[in-house]
């Protein structure tokens, strides 16, 4: 009797979880028990498949992706290689840019001086950028005062206080306005290595002070006012980076060397003089960046609002060209001996143990049954790919026709990585995650520089394509 009892109880639970179920889902769009049983039904039981569903609990599925067929070796020899010495190495920071641009710019003081080794130090231009990009943040704040709390520029602030991360912009921005030193001026530290824990407490410092401003501004204050309360929070901001990365230099004594030790130059300078000496270059106007964005008409000048690392600083503004019209310059670029600021979607189909980046590292259809088959344009839309990260373009391999083949990258990423430091791309790679090229004036072709006298069209801070390089 008390078996049968269950048994009714059981069927009955079973019955009313069912209605119960197809109550929840009646309305149109819903996973029904339908839609449930044929997912189910879906997924093959044998034996095989109960292997790979092992296999993958255990070890995850990157192993999985692995393309036998994959190029285990790009030829580290290119028909066009400007050549350098030194890999940097950004550590557990975000400052690829910073190390990209400062890479290109000692790559030329290096030649041009006959010096030996030689490293510009990305610690004292990272101080700098984070106290500019908190004063951005907090000019942002006061602009926008009178914007509701969920005002779509308001929000995207708050979201997005400062970073690690940046564009050439940076480059143009800070070193013009502070200068450089070299790297044994003002080492590295223990925080500029890994940034994590110092830009956590910068950016709740600056969304406690953005909270402050906004109620101040609300209750009236003027704007000379809430600029006192801003000035109150740079000094907390600049403790912080006193602190975790030590104080800027504002004079220093240096002697440069060449290969062999000998003394080229002694002589003492400020950040500013030393930049005169030794970059000499006006960054703000002699570059143009260059962008291959195919989700928007090309021929086109753009600038992004508030994408810029200083208040007084210029936003980004880039010219959106094909590809082949990009090539075109930076092999131009490189003929002349000069590498150049250059992103792309690094992590995407990158062999990081090999510093191979090739369409055909990876298979995803053998494993999941299907393949990504968007194209760049929708990848950029649906915020699938964008540029991730900065590299110094360096070498490019062409072939009898003087098309590129495959194209060489000085990275950041230490030594030990990659192909001694570097990343070999294939040129079909190239096509696909390239994004951002920086190139001097002198190799822009006319229709750029036409271009660049063109009203660029606005786009906003939040657009799906400009989140700033950082790995």
């Amino acid at each position: 009797m008390q078996l049968k009892l269950s048994l009714v109880l059981a069927l009955g639970l079973s019955a009313a979880l069912s209605t119960s179920l197809s109550a929840q889902s009646t309305k149109d769009g819903a996973i029904t028990p339908r839609i449930l049983e044929s997912l189910r039904k879906s997924e093959s039981k044998s034996p095989s498949e109960q292997a790979l569903h092992n296999a993958i609990a255990l070890q995850g599925m990157k192993d999985f992706f692995v393309n036998p067929k994959r190029p285990r070796e790009l030829e580290d020899k290119f028909s066009i290689e400007v050549k350098s010495q030194g890999i940097t190495d950004q550590k557990q920071s975000g400052r690829c840019w910073l190390f990209t641009g400062l890479n290109v710019l000692r790559a030329q003081l290096m030649a041009r001086e006959q010096s030996g080794k030689f490293f510009f130090s990305q610690n004292y231009g990272f101080f700098w950028d984070q106290l500019e990009k908190a004063n951005l943040f907090l000019e942002g704040i006061i602009e926008t005062r009178k914007a509701s709390d969920d005002d779509k520029k308001v929000e995207w602030l708050f979201k997005h206080p400062l970073s690690d991360g940046g564009q050439f912009t940076g480059i143009s921005d800070i070193l013009s306005k502070y200068g450089v030193v070299p790297a044994e001026v003002m080492p590295e530290t223990a925080s500029s290595n890994d940034t994590r824990l110092m830009g956590q407490m910068i950016t709740r410092t600056l969304r406690q002070a953005g909270m402050a401003l906004r109620k101040a501004a609300a209750k009236g204050e003027s704007l000379v006012q809430l600029r006192e309360r801003k000035e109150a929070c740079l000094k907390q901001v600049y403790r912080i980076l006193s602190l975790n990365l030590g104080e800027p230099p504002t004079s220093f004594s240096y002697t440069l060397r060449n290969a062999k030790g000998e003394a080229i130059s002694t002589d003492t300078y400020t950040p500013q003089s030393f930049y005169q000496r030794f970059v000499g270059i006006d960054l703000k106007d002699q570059f143009v960046m260059l962008m291959n964005d195919p989700s928007r008409p090309y021929y086109k000048t753009y600038e992004i609002d508030f994408d810029r690392h200083s208040y007084d600083g210029r936003n980004w503004t880039y010219v959106n060209l094909p590809m082949e019209e990009i090539k075109q310059m930076a092999i131009a670029s490189l003929k002349d001996n000069t590498m150049m600021y250059y992103s792309c979607d690094v992590g995407r189909e990158l062999d990081r143990s090999k510093g191979i980046a090739a369409l055909n590292n990876y298979d995803y259809a053998s494993l999941l049954g299907y393949d990504f088959t968007m194209d760049k344009a929708e990848r950029i839309k649906s915020f699938d790919s964008g540029s991730t990260h900065a590299m110094t373009l360096k070498a490019v391999d062409l072939d009898a026709s003087g098309k590129p083949t495959k194209w060489k990258v000085e990275n950041s990423w230490g030594e030990q990585s990659g192909v001694k430091g570097h990343i070999i791309m294939t040129d079909e790679w190239f096509d696909a995650y390239t994004f951002r090229l920086v190139v001097n004036k002198k190799y822009a072709t006319a229709k750029v520089l036409e271009l660049l006298k063109t009203k660029p069209v606005q786009l906003p801070a939040w657009d799906p394509m400009f989140a700033p390089d950082a790995p």
